[in-house]
């Protein structure tokens, strides 16, 4: 293990574990604010940005041109919103200019770098962390941090030891494991004697029971979602769904994901159901069909259902029904169009579960938002601890809202450590 030049002592002033996008950034901005600063990264991959690079298709969503605190769940929403405020979506699209990362917006206000490739964020983000001369350690976990009497902290490696005078767990949630978010830097917080919320994934594909979804694989269309467990209000969410072998993803499931995992870790029996209509209710859907029998009395049901839904989508729906898709809209008796109308707009979605945290793009849960400081992200519980990203009890929806998140979190620690050194009285 090699020090860069200025580690007289041996001693790190800023011990960062975990090297993705909040590691990488919580190390660039600590740089710049401290250029004197001996600052090293610690990253157990072989190579560093393996989410990053996956992310968005490989094209990697940054943000979203309008980013608020209710795009995200978990812990407390003042929190949120506090470190959303102090860099926002447009600081973002500027740190990235200023890295030479022009981006662009595309549809739902996602903004993805012009190249179109996750690899130009990545590169730009350890070039930046090069330029501020961070100690870029890869290949090095980090298996244990304690707290040593003098105030330092001792971090063990499998190989190695090093001692800083901060650290800042930046280690991700449980989320695409292979990318090395395996829960490791959640542990390590617990052992310095953070609360961590009970993970479940987020932004995961879901599972369906029953035959109805295999014959729609591929077919998408708008939708919404209410996930809930009975006696509660649901969650309604709204979005774009994707029929899939197993089941269901697309935006709309992806993010109806957290909530039932939340709802089924909570242990209610959970509640799915699907409206192919977001836009009427069941008295709209029946208005809708007299209008049409009366207008176009000759007109199947097949042709008036088409205005709605996908013909594939609609002929199941039929046919789960028991209902004639070649019937004529003036011969439709009142109790199929009734029935029909209810399925339309609540239709019981069997989800079984989720693909895992091997499919999950985000993770809920984390360490309590009640133990941090929102202003400089700095631990309540641990002096010189300080956190960033998705290790905290905060998830966003779909759109690069969990990269906004990680960008934000990552220059409010970058302050706070900022704060806090300048103002060190201790020895060394």
């Amino acid at each position: 293990m090699s020090d860069p030049a200025g580690l007289r002592d041996g001693v790190i002033d800023v011990a960062i574990v975990g090297g993705g996008a909040a590691g990488l950034t919580t190390a660039i901005m600590t740089a710049r604010r401290l250029p004197a600063a001996r600052v090293a990264l610690f990253d157990g991959a072989a190579r560093l940005g393996a989410k990053i690079l996956v992310s968005g298709g490989g094209r990697c969503n940054v943000t979203n041109r309008r980013v608020v605190a209710a795009d995200y769940w978990g812990g407390d929403r003042r929190f949120i919103e506090s470190v959303l405020r102090a860099f926002s979506a447009a600081d973002t699209v500027g740190f990235f200019e200023g890295l030479g990362v022009g981006l662009h917006e595309e549809e739902g206000g996602k903004l993805f770098p012009d190249s179109g490739r996750s690899r130009t964020v990545l590169d730009a983000l350890v070039g930046a962390a090069r330029l501020g001369r961070v100690d870029i350690r890869v290949g090095q976990r980090v298996e244990s941090v304690r707290r040593a009497p003098d105030g330092t902290f001792a971090l063990r490696l499998a190989e190695s030891s090093s001692t800083a005078r901060y650290v800042v767990l930046a280690a991700g949630g449980l989320s695409l494991p292979k990318s090395g978010s395996d829960g490791g830097g959640l542990a390590l917080a617990g052992a310095l004697g953070h609360r961590v919320v009970p993970t479940t994934p987020a932004l995961a594909p879901l599972v369906l029971a029953g035959s109805f979804h295999r014959s729609l694989a591929g077919v998408s269309h708008e939708a919404a979602l209410s996930v809930g467990v009975e006696g509660q209000r649901p969650v309604r969410l709204r979005g774009s769904l994707l029929w899939t072998h197993f089941g269901v993803s697309g935006p709309l499931a992806l993010d109806a994901s957290r909530h039932w995992h939340r709802a089924a870790h909570d242990g209610g029996a959970v509640a799915v159901r699907l409206s192919f209509v977001p836009d009427l209710d069941f008295a709209g859907v029946e208005r809708s069909l007299l209008e049409a029998a009366s207008a176009r009395p000759a007109a199947t049901l097949r042709g008036a259902l088409a205005e709605y839904l996908p013909a594939a989508v609609a002929g199941s729906l039929l046919e789960s029904l028991g209902i004639d898709s070649g019937v004529r809209l003036a011969h439709l008796p009142r109790d199929d169009r009734r029935r029909l109308a209810a399925a339309l707009v609540s239709w019981e979605l069997p989800v079984t579960g989720s693909r895992g945290y091997n499919y999950a793009e985000a993770t809920a849960g984390g360490v309590a938002l009640d133990e941090v400081d929102r202003g400089t992200m700095a631990s309540k519980r641990c002096e010189g601890l300080f956190f960033a990203g998705e290790m905290l009890d905060v998830d966003g929806r779909l759109g690069g809202f969990n990269f906004q998140w990680a960008w934000s979190s990552a220059f409010v620690a970058a302050r706070g450590l900022a704060q806090s050194m300048r103002g060190d009285t201790r020895d060394g």
